[in-house]
């Protein structure tokens, strides 16, 4: 109940606003980077675990174990497309309390990390592949272009005694669509408190705050740009202490109700023709908000299963005329020594499914 009504404040002052389903640059931003993203729902900002690909969610979820960490994802979405990422890991500082011998001092922060500043940088690429020209009728017309989408991801995350941390992502991203091009800047801001036992989890973020610096097409009074795709989440991780589940619920887009395209149906009135809009019940556009998960994760975490529901990709990607697992991603990972192997399935489209590989790889312990 207090859930739902500090949700509810959130946002009743920006019910009257619309989404950016459908109508953003940049969309690509929200797909998932990862294995474990996907397997997670498309996104996670409350779990803190090491798994560095978690900070492209949230930039606090950067970890004392994401030191000198590397990490490489592989995603297929469509034939001819290719999604990638690679992220890297450092952290560096000194506690308060410790010596730069590594020796002790009296201190109220000796649980702090010997390293406390966390940082990493991360690159993602999506190539759309090589398509056909072609006139307004669907002629081709010979030759090929190109599409393409990079984004930079510079993280920084301070922990703040046990249970907390603050960071701050900055992000440029550029976009090539034959000869359209583009450039934005956008940064994250974000925390999360997990109690010293980690049974309980939360982050809170504020995702996509930024602008296009320069527009795909420009006109006589200068070239026209759009904000990024603003997100701000809410998420809930709670472990169960003698039992290897792991729950999580994820709420996103808090700053606006409505999580559908103008026009919902393709009905038309038989007296005017006009398109005639399916309103969606209030309780479908709150569960359109939520991301739903349950991990089996054994205590020493060197393996995970995880069954996520995203029900705002469920009521967008669903078909109704055959069966679909549109809106359910499955996902597995094990960790063999330094070295991380995960894997995630989801279905994006009629007739493929989406599935994404991720290594993770120690360096430090790998060169010792």
């Amino acid at each position: 109940m207090v859930l739902l009504c500090a949700f509810s404040l959130f946002l009743s002052p920006c019910q009257a606003q619309v989404s950016n389903a459908g109508r953003s640059v940049f969309s690509f931003m929200s797909l998932p980077v990862s294995s474990r993203i996907n397997a997670l729902g498309g996104s996670n900002v409350s779990l803190s675990d090491g798994d560095i690909s978690m900070a492209m969610c949230n930039p606090a979820l950067l970890h004392a174990n994401s030191h000198q960490t590397l990490q490489l994802n592989f995603s297929y979405y469509l034939p001819g497309t290719m999604f990638g990422s690679v992220l890297y890991g450092h952290n560096f500082g000194e506690a308060k309390g410790l010596r730069a011998n590594g020796a002790a001092v009296p201190t109220d922060a000796v649980d702090a990390p010997e390293k406390p500043n966390y940082f990493a940088v991360g690159i993602h690429y999506l190539d759309y592949g090589n398509m056909k020209y072609a006139d307004k009728d669907g002629n081709i017309t010979g030759g090929s272009f190109g599409a393409r989408d990079i984004l930079i991801d510079v993280m920084y995350a301070r922990q703040l005694g046990r249970m907390f941390k603050i960071g701050v992502t900055l992000k440029p991203v550029y976009s090539i669509y034959e000869s359209y091009s583009s450039f934005a800047i956008g940064a994250d801001i974000g925390g999360h408190f997990q109690t010293p036992d980690s049974t309980f989890q939360m982050g809170l973020v504020l995702a996509n705050i930024g602008w296009q610096l320069k527009g795909f097409y420009s006109k006589e009074d200068g070239s026209p740009t759009e904000m990024l795709p603003l997100n701000l989440q809410l998420g809930l991780t709670y472990r169960i202490k003698h039992a290897p589940l792991r729950f999580h619920l994820q709420i996103h887009n808090m700053q606006t109700w409505y999580l559908n395209y103008e026009w919902t149906s393709l009905d038309k009135s038989p007296t005017t023709g006009d398109i005639i809009p399916h309103d969606v019940p209030w309780y479908d556009m709150l569960f359109r908000h939520t991301i739903w998960t349950i991990e089996v994760v054994p205590k020493s975490e060197r393996f995970y299963i995880a069954f996520s529901y995203n029900h705002r990709r469920r009521a967008e990607l669903n078909l109704t005329d055959q069966r679909s697992l549109a809106g359910f991603a499955l996902g597995a990972g094990v960790r063999i020594k330094q070295v991380r192997l995960g894997f995630a399935i989801s279905q994006m489209t009629k007739s493929n499914f989406s599935y994404q590989v991720g290594l993770t790889l120690d360096i430090n312990s790998l060169l010792k």
